[in-house]
């Protein structure tokens, strides 16, 4: 999502998921916070994918290795029976099923222009939830059509669902959520569960547009500016990393998590879901330390380990068999 350059390394730092500091499994706890930078099934779901199951114009234009990830998840959720779960435990096991996959950062700013980006083979942390997401709506309603997961990919991506340019993104995570939830397929629970006010005045972007390709044309910067000045309003909540553990009863398994930062400007700086075992609760996330999705053991241990992490936003998707 965001992106920073740094005048002392002169390297361009992908925000948001993109410089999410070393988890405490692998480096000492304490990190500086320059460190962390902008996070019942139809009977169609019964037979496995072919090329019969997809139009002939997205066969051709999906990437092949994207292609074979897709069939893979959508048979094996077929054969497992999968859309009968609560819609949580779909997400967590769609999640699961990407486990390993490679980190990349700035997959979204490398197409010259504003493109819908769909990749199952690599993910920076947000990019990691919206895949999730689309695939597990498919499998909740039976879907199997590749296009209904692209557009999935790009309803959640985009405000309104639309994709209008680069100011339509959604670049900020808590206008993510936001605006998602305003169409109905998230819950923002953070205060339910223990939340409280998290001050702050969203403007990294505006703040530092030479760090933006994009942002060089004064209409585009000039929206982004608009953007900011109408999230200034907005109601935002965390939990503090000492009251996360605390939290625990009223997470579920697939609940959205992004860390909350005292980065001026920004509001999270990572992203992913709850993974709730009979022996953990833990947090399954696309990890720049690692590079690849993983799972880190405790959630509460993980924001605890990283310096400018001051807590989380806990976010639910809700079950699209239970809308209208």
């Amino acid at each position: 999502m965001l992106r920073l350059v740094l005048a002392l390394s002169l390297s361009a730092l992908g925000a948001s998921c993109g410089q999410q500091a070393a988890e405490p499994d692998a480096r000492p706890t304490t990190v500086a916070d320059a460190e962390v930078l902008p996070a019942a099934p139809p009977a169609s779901n019964a037979a496995p994918l072919s090329d019969a199951d997809l139009p002939a114009d997205t066969t051709e234009a999906a990437d092949p290795e994207t292609m074979a990830v897709f069939r893979r998840i959508l048979n094996d959720a077929a054969a497992q029976g999968v859309a009968a779960r609560p819609y949580g435990e779909i997400v967590q096991w769609v999640g699961e099923q990407l486990l390993g996959q490679p980190y990349v950062a700035g997959m979204l700013d490398a197409p010259e222009s504003e493109t819908l980006v769909v990749d199952l083979t690599a993910f920076d942390c947000v990019l990691y939830i919206e895949n999730v997401l689309s695939l597990s709506r498919m499998i909740a309603l039976g879907e199997t059509d590749y296009q209904a997961y692209a557009d999935g990919v790009r309803t959640l991506r985009y405000r309104d669902g639309d994709l209008d340019g680069y100011c339509s993104r959604l670049h900020y995570f808590s206008d993510w959520i936001r605006d998602n939830a305003r169409r109905g397929t998230l819950d923002n629970i953070t205060a339910a569960i223990g939340g409280e006010a998290f001050e702050k005045r969203l403007t990294f972007m505006g703040e530092h547009r030479d760090a933006y390709p994009r942002m060089a044309s004064d209409s585009t910067y000039a929206c982004i500016l608009d953007m900011e000045a109408s999230l200034a309003g907005a109601e935002l909540f965390y939990i503090p990393q000492n009251r996360i553990a605390g939290a625990y009863d009223g997470m579920q398994a697939g609940d959205i998590i992004a860390t909350a930062t005292r980065i001026g400007g920004l509001d999270v700086t990572h992203t992913g879901f709850v993974h709730k075992t009979a022996a953990h609760t833990g947090f399954m996330h696309a990890s720049l330390s690692s590079d690849e999705v993983k799972i880190s053991d405790d959630l509460a241990s993980y924001v605890q380990g990283i310096s400018s992490q001051i807590g989380v936003v806990v976010v639910r998707p809700l079950d699209p068999r239970q809308e209208g």
